[in-house]
């Protein structure tokens, strides 16, 4: 008897062992990977019901909570929702979260380790947890500013604190209403996120830090000439052959400079007038001297094909080893299989702009628990240092030449030096170019740095997306 006894204690030790283990595992090990898993409808549900806390843009809600009388007791609301739909993103029922809403939804719904002390409480309590809230670094007057100056084009404006990382201006258009996501009733959402999906000018894609990319055109010839002086290998009155056209090597492809002819007239240019007049030519001779691997390494330092989390993901530009010479002279200016978004052309310029020093883009500017207190601060961080402050301070000379009596004429602002670079970029036969703008402002102390892109526009990123940044930096520096 007494073995039998033995037998049974030691199965019920091993089961409640087992219990305990598979217990522990789940609520301690897995319970963040089963809270964000899309499946798991009961996390869902909750959020819906839980009052999720607010976004703010100084102070001021884009995105809050509303209650209402059905079975998810809240609704997500969004008070100026084209203005800022690329910054909250959606929060659906059925079709996945974006933007901020997505990043941050453990923080918003209250659900995050560091909330952990007030779902406790809100146990004892009886009363139901509320979500943290959320503020941007978004500077409403600069938010609206590149809302209306991007007008009715289809593109995209960024615009940062160099000094910072600060994102003070995300818009990307054509936006939508995330309202019309935020409905409890499925057939709805369903209905208009299928619509929205199917839209062919795609109205979800975050065109500022993803979306299918763009070829950069000019503006990347910021990052090959930080390569050329910061390897040693080339100083602004460093010169090379100035033909009207060039044959690229092992092919039967002619490449011309944007309007035609040579760069300012001699049978040489240098580096600085060949950055000031935007030649492509002599960038596609200087690229073919830095080679493949100098410029591979500044591009990666700059941020191409790294994960920058913002905190919401943005795609990872590209700039991807060309197999002959002809392809290594085309990406030297910005074409042949180079990728970037407007995030990463403003990191470059935001470095150049800072004195050499990348600092980690963000838009958050902390996260405050329901009672006000802080949960979560941000200090600015260093992302990388791709270029030495010399080069930096060179550079700004170079581009702050390009407004003032170069080929990014359109952004001047009288009486401040305003730093820029132009781009207007080839696509496929039969496509529209890409027409671009990066620049900062006032080139002695930046407290901008900004990159435009316009899809499909004729003309040239002079002629269209110098103008807008000049308006954008213009609120920036009125404020």
């Amino acid at each position: 008897m007494n073995t039998q006894l033995k037998r049974v204690s030691i199965v019920v030790l091993v089961m409640f062992l087992a219990l305990f283990s598979s217990g522990t595992i789940i609520s301690v090990v897995q319970a963040d990977n089963l809270r964000a898993d899309s499946r798991n409808v009961r996390t869902l549900y909750e959020s819906f019901s839980a009052e999720r806390g607010p976004i703010l843009v100084n102070g001021t809600p884009i995105a809050e909570s509303v209650p209402v009388d059905d079975d998810f007791k809240f609704l997500r609301v969004y008070p100026d929702p084209e203005v800022y739909a690329h910054v909250t993103g959606y929060f659906t029922l059925n079709q996945g979260s974006t933007g901020l809403e997505g990043a941050l939804n453990d923080y918003l719904s209250g659900t995050a380790n560091d909330q952990f002390f007030d779902q406790v409480a809100a146990i004892f309590s009886g009363q139901s947890p509320k979500g943290a809230a959320v503020e941007t670094t978004i500077d409403p007057v600069v938010q609206q500013a590149a809302w209306d100056a991007l007008g009715d084009y289809r593109g995209a404006v960024i615009a940062l604190d160099p000094a910072t990382g600060a994102i003070l201006a995300l818009v990307s258009k054509p936006s939508y209403d995330p309202n019309l996501l935020a409905s409890h009733n499925t057939a709805e959402v369903i209905s208009a996120y299928e619509q929205l999906n199917a839209d062919p000018n795609k109205p979800l894609d975050n065109r500022a830090i993803g979306g299918a990319l763009y070829h950069p055109g000019s503006v990347f010839k910021v990052l090959v000439t930080a390569a050329a002086i910061d390897s040693g290998a080339f100083t602004p009155d460093s010169t090379v052959p100035n033909p009207p056209t060039l044959q690229l090597p092992q092919s039967s492809s002619v490449i011309s400079n944007a309007e035609g002819g040579n760069c300012g007239g001699g049978e040489t240019v240098t580096l600085a007038t060949a950055l000031r007049l935007s030649c492509n030519i002599a960038f596609a001779q200087i690229g073919l001297d830095l080679g493949y691997e100098t410029i591979a390494d500044y591009a990666e330092s700059f941020g191409f094909g790294k994960s920058v989390k913002i905190p919401m993901p943005a795609t990872p530009s590209v700039y991807p080893e060309p197999e002959s010479d002809a392809e290594l002279m085309l990406s030297a200016f910005g074409q042949y299989n180079v990728r970037a978004s407007p995030l990463q052309i403003a990191m470059i310029t935001a470095a150049v702009a800072n004195g050499g020093r990348l600092m980690q883009p963000t838009l958050v500017e902390q996260i405050l628990a329901a009672d006000l207190t802080e949960l979560v601060g941000f200090d600015p961080s260093v992302f990388s240092t791709p270029i030495s402050e010399s080069t930096a301070a060179t550079l700004v000379n170079l581009m702050v030449a390009n407004v003032a009596n170069g080929a990014a004429s359109n952004a001047r602002i009288a009486g401040v030096d305003v730093g820029g670079k132009t781009g207007t970029a080839q696509n496929s036969e039969g496509v529209p170019n890409t027409l671009w703008f990066t620049g900062f402002a006032p080139a002695a102390d930046p407290q901008v740095a900004i990159a435009v892109v316009v899809e499909n526009g004729s003309g040239f990123g002079n002629q269209v997306a110098a103008p807008i940044a000049k308006k954008v930096i213009e609120a920036v520096l009125n404020k």
